[in-house]
């Protein structure tokens, strides 16, 4: 069906306010899952606020604590959510992590205790904006099985990666789980009740399948088999023990009562090539501005393009396609909460 821009986030946040989000945490969540949604990134769009309120119902997400700068250096940031969405400590540490990275050059910022439930690139394009190089990961629950393995040891540890461009507001962006496809997808497969691909999932018995409820109560595949899984193993640990948080199976261990949106960290790092490049900095943008254009020459579309050209198309109609079944999902959230 048919929404307004402005109907859906008005939705949006009486739901969260039903559910007695406080106004900052409502706005940061709110904020990210709409940016999601009007580029048609459906997998991390408004659906997520499902979970979320199951998580919230489930004891694994806390409406109206106050994320807590705990350790801040020259060039380090460490923001404890306390299981408040990641998206939260976004809106308080990015400004921050801008300020530190053009200062120092590189820095980098440490969410912790966070409840983690949308897409990375989301972050990284307001630093891209603000001329930084960005790259962000996070850990999930333990839903992925390693190449070779035979049950969940993994998560689906998304990383994400953005380089400014001379049009600021299309940065380039790549943000991918490790997992051969997101487990958004999967459980939109399931929603749907579509049968999925081969070589995306395992039953609970390590046998190959194509039923996503299967694949749910199973694991997940690596993309590229051991390398994907070399990587995947990389953002454990960047984005767990170097920072004091939990990997994907501690993740997996704490969650209450089944919830399924993960509970941990994310690291993001920012880096300024004014501040490596000195008066090298204009040739060598240009530089790297030239050599992207060559992929377009080459008919080759770049990394979130297709999320830029809708996102500017449901801004000048100011109109979103949502599923009627989600919509009415979503709408008796609010009443069961009125």
């Amino acid at each position: 069906m048919k929404i307004s821009i402005d109907q859906l986030r008005y939705l949006i946040e009486e739901i969260l306010d039903s559910h007695g989000f406080s106004a900052p945490h409502r706005d940061a969540v709110v904020q990210n899952l709409m940016t999601a949604q009007i580029a048609d990134c459906q997998s991390h769009g408004v659906w997520r606020v499902l979970e979320l309120i199951k998580n919230l119902e489930k004891g694994m997400l806390n409406p109206t604590a106050v994320p807590k700068i705990t350790n801040s250096t020259e060039a380090i940031i460490r923001i404890d959510c306390q299981m408040t969405s990641a998206q939260y400590g976004h809106a308080i540490g990015l400004p921050l992590l801008i300020q530190k990275t053009k200062n120092a050059g590189i820095s980098l910022l440490a969410i912790n205790h966070s409840i983690h439930f949308s897409a990375l690139w989301v972050e990284l394009e307001i630093l891209a904006k603000a001329g930084l190089v960005g790259i962000a990961m996070t850990t999930s629950h333990s839903w992925v099985a390693p190449f070779g393995g035979s049950g969940p040891l993994l998560g689906t540890n998304p990383l994400a990666f953005a380089w400014p461009r001379s049009n600021i507001d299309r940065p380039y962006i790549f943000d991918f789980a490790t997992s051969a496809v997101a487990r958004g997808e999967i459980q939109l497969y399931a929603r749907e009740g579509k049968m999925l691909p081969d070589n995306l999932a395992i039953d609970k018995d390590g046998n190959p399948t194509n039923n996503p409820l299967e694949a749910l109560k199973g694991s997940m595949l690596t993309f590229g088999s051991y390398k994907g899984t070399a990587i995947s193993t990389m953002i454990e640990l960047l984005a767990g023990p170097l920072i004091d948080d939990l990997t994907s199976q501690e993740s997996q261990l704490m969650a209450k009562k089944g919830a399924t949106l993960p509970y941990g960290g994310e690291l993001i790092i920012a880096i300024d090539p004014k501040k490596i490049l000195g008066d090298a900095y204009k040739d060598a943008l240009l530089r790297a501005e030239n050599y992207l254009n060559q992929f377009n020459k080459m008919g080759v579309r770049l990394p979130s393009e297709r999320r830029f050209s809708a996102r500017d198309k449901n801004l000048r109609e100011g109109i979103l396609s949502i599923p009627k079944s989600l919509i009415t999902d979503l709408k008796s959230l609010k009443k069961q909460q009125a």
